[in-house]
């Protein structure tokens, strides 16, 4: 469903730009992408890089956004999100997804990493997104080492009003761990003393 998805909206693109455009997929359609996984979604994130400026942005909404041809089609839509509402480390990993990437003309898809992808979910951490990481624990995708490692960075690299909120992102990992990795001992995360205090 996915691909068919973004393989429409390559052949629909009216021309063919000198460079592939480099769409960053996160969220669940990158979980799904890499891990043989499947669930129902309305829309496929899409990280708004300094690549995709308003005049691509519109275009791309216009073609896949909601309420088009495409979204009637495939029931799922285009949704361009801001890097600055993520939770995130500075240092995210992107992998291409060439079986996906051989069979386009006008895009090049690189997915987040699985590992990155389940430290966003640790914002909200709603229903799906717990069905999402028990998917790829199950599959054996999810080290809760490199998660632990992951969700520090993070930590380290939230400096703005998002801050105010680690202590409930905190306390989602700790849910994980204990849900979904068996862990009894949650694992210490250290947080800027302001935080703690406030």
């Amino acid at each position: 469903m996915l691909e068919a998805f973004i393989s429409e909206i390559d052949a629909r693109w009216a021309s063919r730009p000198a460079e592939r455009i480099v769409l960053r997929v996160i969220g669940s359609t990158a979980l799904m992408l890499q891990a043989n996984y499947v669930r129902g979604t309305k829309d496929s994130d899409v990280f708004r890089t300094g690549e995709i400026d308003d005049v691509l942005a519109t275009r791309l909404l216009a073609l896949a956004g909601p309420g088009t041809d495409l979204h009637e089609r495939h029931h799922i839509y285009l949704e361009l999100v801001p890097s600055a509402i993520l939770f995130q480390r500075q240092t995210v990993q992107w992998h291409p997804a060439q079986k996906l990437n051989a069979t386009l003309q006008n895009f090049h898809i690189e997915l987040m990493s699985i590992t990155d992808v389940i430290v966003s979910k640790l914002k909200r951490l709603h229903s799906n997104d717990m069905t999402d990481i028990e998917a790829v624990v199950e599959r054996g995708l999810l080290s809760h080492t490199h998660l632990i490692s992951c969700f520090r960075e993070a930590v380290d690299f939230t400096m703005d009003a998002k801050a105010v909120d680690l202590p409930r992102y905190r306390a989602n990992l700790h849910r994980v761990e204990r849900d979904l990795f068996g862990v009894d001992t949650p694992t210490e995360i250290e947080l800027p003393q302001w935080v703690e205090n406030a």
